[in-house]
């Protein structure tokens, strides 16, 4: 398996880049719950350091759940790392569409992330996907299928994957009989059946309806 590795990073600190900002979403195609987001900044004291804990490192939907918190926790130990989560909700994805809503959250995330200490550092984003993000006053980098390539947005995917299976998890024991917690608001057979029977909750996407 061929892993995300750090070459994109060095090379844009050797260019003089004094801040990367890596930013990726989860829960776009669920049928319940918020998308997510996660920024997670780096200086380059980051990538001068071994971090033998972080090997093997890799997109968050290649990792098993555990694996996927342990490399969480790590990362959100790291001194070197800033991270910041951004989300909307249902009724924000209803009213103005999922890519719009996932934007918002980019957008969010990216300006928590990059602010002081490292507002004054010569920042670029580094967006998952093929499209830089609306209206964002700062240097961009957009880099298709970005969370297998590149390893600094591999962590913003498995601290916002973590962080969003944390909050379906409470959700589930807020509107149970829906699996939340099994599924965490994707359309799987369970969650349509369970859908269909007991009708959509406060947190189903209307936009996204089903034949309830």
């Amino acid at each position: 398996m061929k892993l995300p590795n750090k070459t994109l990073e060095r090379k844009l600190f050797s260019q003089k880049y004094g801040y990367i900002c890596a930013v990726d979403e989860v829960g776009m195609g669920c049928l319940a719950g918020p998308v997510l987001v996660c920024a997670v900044g780096f200086t380059n004291s980051f990538y001068n350091r071994a971090h033998k804990e972080l090997r093997r490192l890799r997109e968050s939907k290649l990792l098993l759940p555990k694996q996927r918190e342990k490399f969480a926790s790590e990362l959100i130990k790291e001194k070197g790392l800033t991270y910041k989560i951004a989300y909307c909700r249902p009724k924000t994805i209803d009213r103005v569409n999922i890519y719009q809503a996932t934007r918002k959250a980019m957008k969010r995330a990216v300006l928590m992330c990059a602010t002081a200490p490292f507002a004054q550092l010569r920042t670029i984003v580094l967006v998952d996907g093929p499209r830089k993000i609306n209206d964002l006053n700062m240097e961009q980098m957009a880099i298709v299928r970005g969370d297998r390539k590149v390893f600094a947005i591999a962590c913003a995917s498995i601290i916002a994957k973590v962080y969003r299976d944390k909050m379906m998890s409470r959700y589930a024991k807020k509107y149970p009989g829906y699996g939340f917690e099994r599924h965490k608001g994707y359309g799987t057979k369970y969650h349509q059946t369970q859908l269909a029977s007991l009708g959509p909750c406060e947190i189903h996407r209307r936009s996204f309806r089903l034949e309830y």
